[in-house]
């Protein structure tokens, strides 16, 4: 049996610490965070998330679910993440995506929507020269700067790794490009096995070995011993995350049912090519516990 890693993300921001604390008790592997600037509801920063949670962690590691790179000065976001790594003892996953889905953050923060992707691709260039080199000069079409080093450096070697999420083609070139894992979210298990053909394509083209390249998936995720509940509470949280109706899109995209209907679906996920699993909780917090239960005892269990 493949193994399977599992990620848990952070449901609030006015709980990481015991969160994080009960993530790294119940063996999952990773704890992971999103983010945005505004978004249809409250959401933290996954970059501040983190660096509160590794001061109460000690061996699961820390990835960003995503960095919104576009927003952000590429030689600061070097810095910071440089520094979460070093803070977390060489635990963090720089896990990266391009966003766009909510334009009005773009232009809260100066950065016109339409150039997302061609920063973030320039921004990789960037942060990984100057995760790795000292004096580093750089022209680009965004960045251009003379002799810059950041220290301290990351404690990982060569890198942090980095994974991009998304779910189009040009997300997929990126991975095979830049990174070292894959986490596309909102697909089905065919989705992501033909995602996985297409970065090995690209790699090729790129002349990249992906051997040691980790494909994964981002899944919110609901789970009760009523079946018929926890589809109808998933489609209702995501939905409201989205803002968007999910009612129809839920048996695709989400995960949700018994701990056995998790399981079984799960494996056509790892059928498909997916090593690690990040699961994002998609119920009321009052039923939080309940889920992470079954998921910590239940499904867990299955693939280790």
């Amino acid at each position: 049996m493949a193994h399977v890693e599992f990620g848990l993300s952070l449901s609030s921001m006015s709980s990481v610490a015991p969160f994080a604390r009960n993530a790294e008790a119940m063996g999952f592997d990773y704890l992971t965070c999103g983010e945005h600037l505004m978004f249809h509801g409250p959401i933290g920063n996954s970059l501040i998330a983190l660096a509160a949670s590794a001061t109460v962690t000690e061996k699961i590691k820390l990835m960003s679910t995503i960095v919104l790179v576009p927003l952000y000065g590429p030689a600061m976001l070097a810095k910071m993440t440089a520094v979460l790594d070093v803070i977390s003892g060489g635990r963090y996953h720089f896990g990266i995506g391009v966003g766009g889905e909510f334009p009005r953050e773009f232009e809260a923060a100066g950065v016109p929507v339409t150039e997302r992707g061609p920063r973030t691709n320039e921004a990789l260039e960037v942060i990984t020269r100057l995760w790795t080199e000292k004096k580093v000069t750089f022209s680009g079409r965004f960045s251009n700067f003379k002799e810059v080093t950041i220290e301290p450096p990351p404690v990982q070697k060569p890198h942090p790794p980095i994974w991009v999420a998304g779910r189009q083609e040009s997300a997929m070139k990126r991975a095979a490009r830049y990174a070292q894992g894959w986490l596309p979210y909102m697909y089905t298990p065919e989705q992501l096995a033909n995602s996985i053909e297409k970065i090995n394509q690209f790699g090729r083209q790129f002349g990249r070995d992906l051997s040691g390249f980790r494909n994964g998936l981002f899944i919110f995720t609901s789970v009760y011993r009523d079946r018929d509940r926890a589809r109808e509470v998933a489609a209702r949280q995501v939905g409201r995350n989205y803002a968007q109706d999910f009612s129809q899109k839920a048996g695709r995209y989400l995960l949700f049912g018994t701990p056995e209907d998790c399981v079984k679906r799960l494996n056509e996920y790892v059928a498909a090519g997916a090593r690690t699993v990040v699961i994002a909780n998609a119920c009321p917090r009052e039923d939080l516990d309940a889920n992470l239960k079954l998921i910590a005892e239940e499904i867990l269990p299955a693939f280790r």
